[in-house]
């Protein structure tokens, strides 16, 4: 939701009518200074939209759930290999990836805490469909969001305790532990179901894969444009954050690639881990910077995860275009190799037929 600072001074005889000094609705409030809605059609409108995103969003992660099969899905929970490599790359890599830019960029003390907040939020719900799209693991890739989102209770606090005490104390960062469970159900129950659905009718399953596959791509644009409308009087920032916030999601993708083959995952994992490791739940860092922050502090940083979430996404359809690319010429040369090889092995069964006045052996056949 897109604010503006409303200040206004009140006389004695209104400050003793009223408690406080900023109206009811006021989502930030520092004496008489308050950050408040900017209008009832944008109040309104993120209203609606929250609730259509949110719907789609369940729909999505049904759809995504009925391409998982419960015994390769137990199989990583058991053998969590994976798993592990995920964990490493989502607490390890982007948390110390996040420091080591704001380290190298100097930024201000308060914008440093938003771009190492962004790098111990957990992996966002986004990377299952793009996944999917890349012919990656969706059962390594959903158990790797729902681990990274129930583990993030615990390893978030301990990343910006370790991280952010140069800057400032930690004990000031508010978690939104409710948002994270809220976070958590909305992933499991929906995804449950589809598992549930892929278990008991598999063609079924593959019909409701392939309409939530084509929503969760259409989900993906309409929550970038949501995003540009409800905040576009709020894109005046720090260069030094729009550059961070170019190279951190192309580290994150980059990073997890890389341990991934390094720890001997197969390719298609390989590309799960690093969609994993690079898309951020963007969501759940705006609602800590709004809770943590004043509305002065805000000003210097608040679009930070805006500008995370649309590199995150251009990064990861750019990956989803390149493979595409690789995968149709891949496939097309390997086409072309098995009619070459089919007409050489016909060309050598007919001249052994002729040799053999005719006659063609089992072997050849």
């Amino acid at each position: 939701m897109q604010t503006y600072l409303l200040s206004q001074q009140f006389n004695a005889r209104s400050l003793a009518e009223n408690s406080t000094a900023c109206p009811a609705n006021a989502t930030i409030c520092s004496g008489t200074s308050c950050v408040l809605p900017e209008d009832n059609f944008n109040e309104t409108l993120s209203i609606i939209l929250s609730t259509v995103l949110t719907i789609m969003l369940a729909l999505v992660m049904f759809s995504m759930g009925c391409n998982v099969d419960i015994k390769k899905f137990w199989g990583h929970i058991k053998r969590p290999w994976g798993i592990f490599v995920g964990f490493l790359c989502q607490f390890g890599i982007m948390p110390l990836t996040a420091f080591l830019l704001s380290l190298a960029f100097n930024v201000l003390p308060i914008q440093a805490v938003v771009v190492l907040i962004m790098g111990c939020c957990p992996g966002g719900t986004a990377s299952n469909v793009i996944a999917y799209w890349v012919d990656g693991d969706m059962d390594l890739s959903i158990s790797m969001t729902t681990c990274s989102t129930l583990l993030a209770m615990g390893m978030m606090p301990l990343c910006l305790f370790i991280y952010t005490k140069m800057w400032t104390d930690s004990n000031a960062i508010v978690l939104p532990y409710d948002s994270i469970g809220i976070s958590l159900v909305a992933l499991v129950i929906p995804v449950s179901f589809g598992i549930y659905v892929n278990h008991r009718w598999p063609s079924k399953a593959k019909v409701i894969l392939k309409v939530g596959s084509i929503v969760g791509a259409v989900l993906i644009v309409l929550i970038a444009v949501v995003g540009g409308v409800l905040y576009k009087g709020s894109w005046i920032i720090s260069p030094k954050l729009w550059i961070i916030g170019t190279i951190f999601p192309a580290a994150g993708y980059s990073l997890g690639f890389l341990l991934a083959r390094i720890a001997g995952l197969s390719w298609h994992r390989c590309r799960t881990v690093s969609l994993e490791t690079g898309m951020q739940n963007t969501q759940l860092c705006s609602t800590i910077v709004q809770l943590s922050f004043t509305h002065e502090q805000l000003e210097l940083m608040f679009t930070f995860p805006l500008i995370y979430s649309i590199f995150q996404l251009l990064f990861a359809l750019l990956i989803l275009g390149g493979y595409r690319v690789y995968r149709r010429h891949r496939v097309k040369t390997k086409t072309d190799v098995e009619k070459t090889e089919e007409k050489e092995d016909s060309k050598s069964t007919s001249s052994h037929a002729k040799i053999n006045g005719g006659f063609v052996s089992n072997e050849t056949k």
